[in-house]
Protein backbone atom coordinates (compact mmCIF):
# COMPACT_ATOMS: atom_id res chain seq x y z
CA UNK A 1 0.00 0.00 0.00
CA UNK A 2 1.04 3.64 -0.48
CA UNK A 3 -0.60 4.25 2.53
CA UNK A 4 2.81 2.78 4.29
CA UNK A 5 4.77 5.40 2.78
CA UNK A 6 4.70 8.96 3.94
CA UNK A 7 2.70 10.12 1.56
CA UNK A 8 -0.44 9.36 4.39
CA UNK A 9 1.06 11.39 7.08
CA UNK A 10 2.39 14.46 4.97
CA UNK A 11 0.23 17.41 5.79
CA UNK A 12 0.50 19.29 2.13
CA UNK A 13 0.08 22.49 3.30
CA UNK A 14 3.08 22.33 5.51
CA UNK A 15 1.22 22.71 8.94
CA UNK A 16 2.98 19.46 10.11
CA UNK A 17 -0.71 17.79 11.18
CA UNK A 18 -1.39 14.46 9.69
CA UNK A 19 -2.78 14.76 5.77
CA UNK A 20 -6.39 13.98 6.02
CA UNK A 21 -8.12 11.93 2.87
CA UNK A 22 -8.85 15.36 1.39
CA UNK A 23 -5.98 16.56 1.10
CA UNK A 24 -4.62 13.18 -0.65
CA UNK A 25 -7.51 12.05 -2.56
CA UNK A 26 -5.57 10.52 -5.38
CA UNK A 27 -2.72 7.88 -3.62
CA UNK A 28 -3.27 8.05 0.14
CA UNK A 29 -4.57 4.55 0.37
CA UNK A 30 -4.50 2.99 -2.62
CA UNK A 31 -2.66 -0.42 -3.36
CA UNK A 32 0.84 0.28 -5.71
CA UNK A 33 -0.21 -2.20 -8.39
CA UNK A 34 -3.57 -0.10 -8.69
CA UNK A 35 -1.48 3.03 -9.90
CA UNK A 36 -2.61 3.98 -12.86
CA UNK A 37 -0.42 7.24 -15.14
CA UNK A 38 -4.26 8.21 -14.85
CA UNK A 39 -4.00 8.70 -11.24
CA UNK A 40 -0.05 10.75 -11.47
CA UNK A 41 -1.57 12.94 -14.23
CA UNK A 42 -4.48 13.91 -11.32
CA UNK A 43 -2.29 14.20 -8.58
CA UNK A 44 -0.64 17.19 -9.54
CA UNK A 45 -4.13 19.36 -10.26
CA UNK A 46 -5.39 18.05 -7.02
CA UNK A 47 -2.30 19.40 -5.37
CA UNK A 48 -2.57 22.50 -7.82
CA UNK A 49 -6.16 22.92 -6.26
CA UNK A 50 -5.01 22.93 -2.84
CA UNK A 51 -3.27 26.02 -3.68
CA UNK A 52 0.26 24.78 -2.98
CA UNK A 53 3.26 26.22 -5.04
CA UNK A 54 4.75 24.87 -8.05
CA UNK A 55 8.24 23.61 -5.95
CA UNK A 56 6.47 21.80 -3.60
CA UNK A 57 4.61 20.03 -6.24
CA UNK A 58 7.81 19.03 -7.94
CA UNK A 59 9.51 18.03 -4.38
CA UNK A 60 6.18 15.64 -3.85
CA UNK A 61 5.63 14.23 -7.21
CA UNK A 62 9.62 13.51 -7.18
CA UNK A 63 9.18 11.88 -4.23
CA UNK A 64 6.15 9.86 -5.52
CA UNK A 65 8.86 8.54 -8.42
CA UNK A 66 11.22 7.33 -6.27
CA UNK A 67 9.06 5.48 -4.16
CA UNK A 68 7.71 4.18 -7.17
CA UNK A 69 11.03 3.27 -8.94
CA UNK A 70 11.82 1.18 -5.59
CA UNK A 71 8.53 -0.50 -6.06
CA UNK A 72 9.59 -1.59 -9.25
CA UNK A 73 13.10 -2.53 -8.12
CA UNK A 74 11.21 -4.83 -5.34
CA UNK A 75 9.20 -6.64 -8.12
CA UNK A 76 6.29 -5.35 -6.58
CA UNK A 77 5.23 -3.49 -9.78
CA UNK A 78 6.42 -4.50 -13.62
CA UNK A 79 6.79 -0.70 -14.35
CA UNK A 80 6.77 2.91 -12.78
CA UNK A 81 3.46 4.47 -14.05
CA UNK A 82 5.30 7.94 -13.60
CA UNK A 83 7.34 6.86 -16.93
CA UNK A 84 4.61 6.98 -19.11
CA UNK A 85 3.90 8.99 -21.72
CA UNK A 86 0.99 10.67 -21.00
CA UNK A 87 2.21 11.60 -17.80
CA UNK A 88 3.64 14.89 -17.64
CA UNK A 89 5.54 15.78 -14.47
CA UNK A 90 5.34 19.50 -12.74
CA UNK A 91 8.05 21.99 -13.44
CA UNK A 92 9.52 25.22 -11.81
CA UNK A 93 8.87 28.03 -14.59
CA UNK A 94 12.34 28.98 -15.79
CA UNK A 95 13.84 32.16 -14.44
CA UNK A 96 16.10 34.43 -16.50
CA UNK A 97 19.20 34.96 -14.68
CA UNK A 98 19.83 38.76 -13.89
CA UNK A 99 23.80 38.96 -12.91
CA UNK A 100 24.83 41.64 -10.51
CA UNK A 101 26.48 44.87 -11.59
CA UNK A 102 30.49 44.88 -11.45
CA UNK A 103 29.87 48.02 -8.94
CA UNK A 104 27.07 45.93 -6.94
CA UNK A 105 30.26 42.18 -6.28
CA UNK A 106 32.35 45.48 -5.52
CA UNK A 107 30.09 46.87 -2.94
CA UNK A 108 29.17 42.92 -1.39
CA UNK A 109 33.07 42.78 -1.04
CA UNK A 110 33.49 45.64 0.40
CA UNK A 111 30.57 45.06 3.01
CA UNK A 112 32.65 41.99 4.08
CA UNK A 113 34.92 41.56 6.71
CA UNK A 114 38.68 41.23 5.07
CA UNK A 115 39.38 37.53 6.06
CA UNK A 116 36.12 36.82 3.71
CA UNK A 117 36.77 38.94 0.51
CA UNK A 118 38.74 36.19 -1.13
CA UNK A 119 35.36 34.54 -1.35
CA UNK A 120 34.16 37.53 -4.00
CA UNK A 121 37.27 37.02 -5.55
CA UNK A 122 36.98 33.50 -6.10
CA UNK A 123 33.51 33.63 -6.95
CA UNK A 124 32.84 36.07 -9.12
CA UNK A 125 36.25 35.79 -10.61
CA UNK A 126 36.45 31.78 -11.04
CA UNK A 127 32.73 30.56 -11.05
CA UNK A 128 33.49 28.38 -7.57
CA UNK A 129 30.79 27.25 -5.79
CA UNK A 130 30.25 28.26 -2.10
CA UNK A 131 31.70 24.91 -0.72
CA UNK A 132 34.69 24.71 -3.48
CA UNK A 133 36.08 28.21 -2.18
CA UNK A 134 35.32 26.96 1.75
CA UNK A 135 37.51 23.87 0.83
CA UNK A 136 39.99 25.78 -1.29
CA UNK A 137 43.70 24.74 -0.60
CA UNK A 138 46.71 26.88 -0.77
CA UNK A 139 48.06 23.46 -2.46
CA UNK A 140 44.97 23.89 -5.53
CA UNK A 141 46.67 26.71 -6.51
CA UNK A 142 49.13 26.84 -9.26
CA UNK A 143 50.28 30.42 -9.36
CA UNK A 144 53.10 29.94 -12.16
CA UNK A 145 50.86 28.05 -14.54
CA UNK A 146 47.88 30.54 -13.71
CA UNK A 147 45.24 27.62 -13.10
CA UNK A 148 43.41 26.63 -10.52
CA UNK A 149 42.43 23.00 -9.23
CA UNK A 150 39.32 22.33 -7.90
CA UNK A 151 39.32 19.17 -5.94
CA UNK A 152 36.95 19.20 -3.20
CA UNK A 153 34.01 21.04 -1.41
CA UNK A 154 33.20 21.63 2.14
CA UNK A 155 29.66 19.90 3.28
CA UNK A 156 27.56 19.31 5.91
CA UNK A 157 26.63 16.37 6.48
CA UNK A 158 24.25 14.96 9.01
CA UNK A 159 25.32 18.15 10.73
CA UNK A 160 28.60 17.80 10.34
CA UNK A 161 31.35 19.18 8.44
CA UNK A 162 33.02 16.70 5.82
CA UNK A 163 34.93 17.39 3.06
CA UNK A 164 34.29 15.89 -0.41
CA UNK A 165 34.72 16.13 -3.93
CA UNK A 166 32.74 18.95 -5.86
CA UNK A 167 29.56 18.99 -7.43
CA UNK A 168 28.77 16.22 -9.46
CA UNK A 169 31.72 14.20 -8.22
CA UNK A 170 33.90 16.35 -11.21
CA UNK A 171 36.96 18.09 -10.68
CA UNK A 172 38.08 20.43 -12.87
CA UNK A 173 40.68 23.29 -13.77
CA UNK A 174 39.88 27.30 -13.95
CA UNK A 175 42.16 30.12 -15.61
CA UNK A 176 43.41 31.95 -13.09
CA UNK A 177 42.76 35.78 -13.68
CA UNK A 178 45.98 37.80 -12.87
CA UNK A 179 43.92 40.30 -10.73
CA UNK A 180 42.34 37.21 -8.79
CA UNK A 181 46.03 35.94 -8.47
CA UNK A 182 46.96 38.99 -7.22
CA UNK A 183 44.03 38.96 -4.29
CA UNK A 184 45.14 35.63 -3.26
CA UNK A 185 48.45 36.72 -2.71
CA UNK A 186 47.42 39.60 -0.59
CA UNK A 187 45.18 37.11 1.27
CA UNK A 188 47.31 34.97 2.12
CA UNK A 189 49.94 37.04 3.38
CA UNK A 190 47.74 38.80 5.91
CA UNK A 191 45.43 35.35 6.55
CA UNK A 192 47.83 32.52 6.11
CA UNK A 193 46.21 29.31 5.49
CA UNK A 194 45.36 26.70 8.38
CA UNK A 195 45.55 22.97 8.45
CA UNK A 196 42.15 21.79 8.98
CA UNK A 197 41.60 18.37 9.27
CA UNK A 198 38.33 16.76 8.46
CA UNK A 199 36.26 13.57 7.81
CA UNK A 200 35.95 12.81 3.94
CA UNK A 201 32.53 12.62 2.51
CA UNK A 202 30.80 11.41 5.69
CA UNK A 203 30.96 11.49 9.75
CA UNK A 204 33.47 8.98 10.30
CA UNK A 205 35.26 9.10 7.18
CA UNK A 206 39.08 8.96 6.72
CA UNK A 207 40.53 12.04 8.11
CA UNK A 208 41.72 14.73 5.00
CA UNK A 209 43.64 17.48 5.94
CA UNK A 210 43.88 20.56 4.28
CA UNK A 211 45.52 24.12 4.18
CA UNK A 212 42.54 26.23 3.78
CA UNK A 213 42.50 29.65 1.70
CA UNK A 214 39.05 30.88 3.71
CA UNK A 215 38.77 29.49 7.28
CA UNK A 216 37.39 31.29 10.86
CA UNK A 217 39.26 33.17 13.03
CA UNK A 218 39.83 30.35 15.36
CA UNK A 219 41.43 28.41 12.83
CA UNK A 220 38.63 26.36 11.65
CA UNK A 221 36.60 25.43 8.13
CA UNK A 222 33.90 28.44 7.95
CA UNK A 223 30.79 26.31 7.39
CA UNK A 224 27.43 28.13 4.68
CA UNK A 225 25.33 28.48 7.15
CA UNK A 226 27.34 30.62 9.75
CA UNK A 227 28.89 32.93 6.59
CA UNK A 228 25.76 33.59 5.35
CA UNK A 229 24.24 34.58 8.66
CA UNK A 230 27.06 36.26 10.17
CA UNK A 231 28.69 38.06 7.06
CA UNK A 232 27.00 37.22 3.93
CA UNK A 233 23.39 38.72 4.41
CA UNK A 234 25.15 41.94 6.36
CA UNK A 235 26.97 42.17 3.21
CA UNK A 236 24.42 41.93 1.02
CA UNK A 237 22.26 44.66 2.96
CA UNK A 238 25.00 47.17 2.93
CA UNK A 239 25.01 46.89 -0.78
CA UNK A 240 21.53 47.27 -1.13
CA UNK A 241 20.43 44.00 -1.99
CA UNK A 242 17.69 42.03 -0.05
CA UNK A 243 18.82 38.17 1.10
CA UNK A 244 16.76 35.84 -0.61
CA UNK A 245 17.40 32.63 -2.35
CA UNK A 246 18.39 34.14 -5.32
CA UNK A 247 21.38 36.65 -3.89
CA UNK A 248 23.26 33.64 -2.35
CA UNK A 249 27.01 33.36 -3.23
CA UNK A 250 25.75 31.39 -5.95
CA UNK A 251 25.36 34.43 -7.98
CA UNK A 252 28.70 35.38 -8.43
CA UNK A 253 28.94 32.32 -10.19
CA UNK A 254 26.34 34.13 -12.74
CA UNK A 255 28.21 37.23 -12.43
CA UNK A 256 31.07 34.95 -13.57
CA UNK A 257 29.21 33.41 -16.68
CA UNK A 258 28.04 36.76 -18.13
CA UNK A 259 31.44 38.49 -18.02
CA UNK A 260 32.98 35.01 -19.97
CA UNK A 261 29.87 35.29 -22.21
CA UNK A 262 30.33 38.93 -22.69
CA UNK A 263 34.16 38.32 -24.21
CA UNK A 264 32.73 35.92 -26.35
CA UNK A 265 33.96 32.94 -24.30
CA UNK A 266 32.21 29.46 -25.55
CA UNK A 267 29.73 27.43 -23.74
CA UNK A 268 31.38 24.68 -23.92
CA UNK A 269 34.65 26.30 -22.19
CA UNK A 270 32.53 27.98 -19.91
CA UNK A 271 30.64 24.77 -18.91
CA UNK A 272 33.80 23.16 -18.29
CA UNK A 273 35.25 26.08 -15.70
CA UNK A 274 31.35 26.39 -14.27
CA UNK A 275 31.70 22.57 -12.97
CA UNK A 276 28.17 21.81 -15.41
CA UNK A 277 27.69 17.84 -16.57
CA UNK A 278 26.13 19.11 -19.24
CA UNK A 279 27.24 22.11 -21.96
CA UNK A 280 22.97 22.31 -22.72
CA UNK A 281 22.44 23.20 -19.24
CA UNK A 282 24.72 26.02 -19.51
CA UNK A 283 22.98 27.20 -22.37
CA UNK A 284 19.99 26.89 -21.17
CA UNK A 285 20.68 29.09 -18.27
CA UNK A 286 23.04 31.84 -20.01
CA UNK A 287 21.58 31.57 -23.64
CA UNK A 288 19.75 35.22 -23.09
CA UNK A 289 23.42 36.70 -21.53
CA UNK A 290 24.70 35.62 -24.76
CA UNK A 291 25.21 38.26 -27.77
CA UNK A 292 22.75 37.87 -30.57
CA UNK A 293 23.52 36.58 -33.55
CA UNK A 294 22.43 39.54 -35.58
CA UNK A 295 25.29 41.69 -33.28
CA UNK A 296 27.70 38.70 -34.16
CA UNK A 297 26.79 39.13 -38.44
CA UNK A 298 26.86 43.27 -38.00
CA UNK A 299 30.38 43.21 -36.50
CA UNK A 300 31.91 40.63 -38.32
CA UNK A 301 30.89 42.36 -41.18
CA UNK A 302 31.63 45.73 -40.30
CA UNK A 303 34.97 44.42 -39.54
CA UNK A 304 35.63 43.05 -43.35
CA UNK A 305 33.76 46.47 -45.22
CA UNK A 306 33.42 48.99 -42.92
CA UNK A 307 36.34 50.46 -43.68
CA UNK A 308 35.29 50.84 -47.44
CA UNK A 309 34.11 54.42 -48.84
CA UNK A 310 32.04 53.17 -51.47
CA UNK A 311 29.88 50.53 -49.82
CA UNK A 312 29.73 47.00 -51.00
CA UNK A 313 30.76 46.47 -54.84
CA UNK A 314 27.78 44.58 -56.89
CA UNK A 315 29.13 41.02 -58.40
Amino acid sequence: MVGSTDLRRVDPRGNGAAATPAHLPYLGGRALATILPAHLRELDRSLQQLGLAVTYRVVAYSNVATILNAAVDDGRIPRNPCHAKTVRPPKVPPRKVVPWSREQVLAIRAGLPARYRVAVDLGAGCGLRQGEVLALAVDDVDFLRGTLHVVRQLKIVGSRLVYALPKGRKTRDIPLPRSVGAALTRHLEEFPPVPVTLPWEMPGGPPVTVNLVVHGRTNVAMDRHTLNRDYWHPALASAGIQPSRATGMHALRHFYASVLLDAGESVKALSEYLGHADPGFTLRTYTHLMPTSEDRTRRAVDKVLGSSSDGLATA
